[in-house]
């Protein structure tokens, strides 16, 4: 009998250390401010762990893995699919994980070769409403809240043990199911959730810089006008600039042109970014 009692204890630790959730939200997005009728849709990762959370792009995990996979084999860049690759292109380039301990929600992005980190320095300041509906098989509350330029329409379970919600969201007294801007351009749908073993350790590729928010978005505007000052140097980060169709060397001015287009190109694409301010 006493060695059944230690074996049901092993058990029950180790399924407490696995209480590790994570929670699939649908995101939508009209991210090009001239095409609002251009509308994405992919999914992403809120993990939850006893001492933090982190969100990220379900694209952006499934890329990494791919890489790392390539990278561990040896095989470098040759051996990478580039219509895998594509498959995985994400207008979900951040992440965002929250400290439980600190309540300090950090932001990470990529720019040129770089990560950039900011602690994100404004609060959430929710004003809750007494209105209650069902979504799915949760029972919600409704709660709003200004931020970042936009006005946020939140709903919020209690039937599960988390205070917290995809992006920088948090901080209501439940899961964030929903929440969506008055405007219609964005918004993140709770899909379902599963245990998982451990949180990721997302690849960062190339160096992380920890920046001051209003550094970040210095250097945010500084690499659409020149992004190759952002690409000499620095730690070999992924993506790297494009390649000539044909390989062989590359002459310096073409491949400044064709890197200044494609930066050109991706900021009209996000030129209706999901914070205004």
């Amino acid at each position: 009998m006493k060695k059944i009692g230690i074996i049901a204890f092993a058990l029950f630790m180790q399924h407490i250390s696995a209480q590790n959730n994570r929670f699939v939200y649908q995101v939508t997005m009209k991210p090009d401010a001239e095409n609002k009728s251009d509308i994405k849709t992919e999914n992403a990762y809120l993990d939850i762990s006893a001492e933090k959370s982190l969100f990220y792009s379900e694209n952006r995990f499934k890329r990494d893995s791919t890489l790392q996979k390539a990278f561990q084999g040896g095989a470098g860049r040759a051996s990478i699919n580039r219509e895998q690759m594509e498959a995985f292109r994400s207008n979900i380039n951040y992440s965002v994980e929250k400290d439980k301990s600190t309540q300090k929600i950090s932001y990470k992005d990529r720019i040129g070769r770089d990560v950039y980190v900011y602690e994100e320095d404004r609060p959430l300041n929710w004003k809750m409403s007494s209105e209650t509906m069902k979504i799915g098989e949760y029972k919600v509350q409704k709660a709003t809240t200004d931020f970042a330029g936009r006005k946020w329409t939140a709903w919020f379970t209690t039937d599960l043990p988390y205070q917290d919600g995809p992006y920088k969201f948090g901080g209501l007294p439940g899961l964030i199911v929903k929440v969506e801007d008055d405007q219609g351009e964005y918004s993140f749908d709770l899909m379902k959730n599963y245990k998982i073993a451990e949180i990721p350790a997302l690849n960062q590729f190339g160096n992380v810089l920890k920046v001051k928010r209003t550094d970040y978005l210095k250097q945010q505007e500084k690499y659409k006008t020149d992004p190759m000052s952002f690409m000499q140097g620095g730690g070999g980060g992924f993506p790297a600039p494009p390649r000539a169709s044909g390989g062989g060397n590359q002459n310096p001015a073409d491949m400044r042109k064709r890197v200044e287009e494609r930066v050109k190109e991706e900021a009209k694409r996000n030129s209706n970014p999901i914070e205004l301010q």
